[in-house]
């Protein structure tokens, strides 16, 4: 999908940091072109011309985790309403909560799927600490895959180095979900997109 860097799936032990900073340059090259010149590009039309890459943090293997997923219990859907950039609402149906490590603390952050939709993606919007100074002021997005028929406590890998900035960030023309409180990390993620010098938000 074009607002997606997800598919990173390796896990620590098959890790190779090499070939995965190879794999995250190639993602990067590839989003810039899109940004730059395909007709669904979020940066506005009169600004493609100048638009020379999107701002990065540098690559760095420590904010790629692996985390485990803790599955919502019972049968009820638990329904997450967001407010948008907008001043309206989305729902998502929350999936699980996905513990880790950084820095040494532990943290969680809640996954999530659109209502009505079986979409293979995790949806995880955060902030963090370089909210509204480093990186958008709306906070990022993360997508993760994984299989439609999770198991309760089954590892995912969680790369920070993905973590992207919502069409928001470049046009007002898009609501974006704004991350609920449960996904505000108390910690500092100097990992993927920068505040993007587009945005005045």
């Amino acid at each position: 999908m074009a607002d997606s860097d997800a598919d990173d799936t390796g896990t620590a032990a098959d890790f190779d940091v090499d070939a995965w900073r190879e794999e995250l340059a190639a993602k990067r090259a590839e989003k810039d072109e899109f940004f730059a010149s395909h007709p669904h590009s979020p940066v506005p039309e009169p600004g493609r011309d100048a638009f020379d890459g999107l701002d990065y943090f540098e690559p760095d293997p420590d904010y790629r985790v692996t985390a485990t997923l803790h599955l919502v219990d019972g049968d009820d859907d638990e329904i997450a309403r967001m407010e948008t950039t907008t001043g309206g609402e989305q729902r998502y149906r929350k999936v699980g909560e996905l513990t880790f490590e950084l820095d040494g603390e532990t943290h969680a952050l809640a996954a999530y799927r659109p209502t009505g939709e079986d979409r293979e993606t995790l949806f995880v919007p955060f902030r963090d600490k370089t909210t509204g100074q480093q990186s958008y002021d709306a906070g990022r997005y993360m997508d993760l895959e994984a299989e439609q028929e999770l198991e309760d406590g089954e590892t995912v890998v969680v790369d920070f180095n993905l973590a992207y900035t919502p069409f928001c960030g470049f046009s007002d023309a898009y609501a974006c979900p704004l991350p609920p409180e449960e996904n505000w990390l108390e910690a500092v993620v100097e990992a993927g997109e920068q505040k993007p010098e587009l945005s005045e938000h």
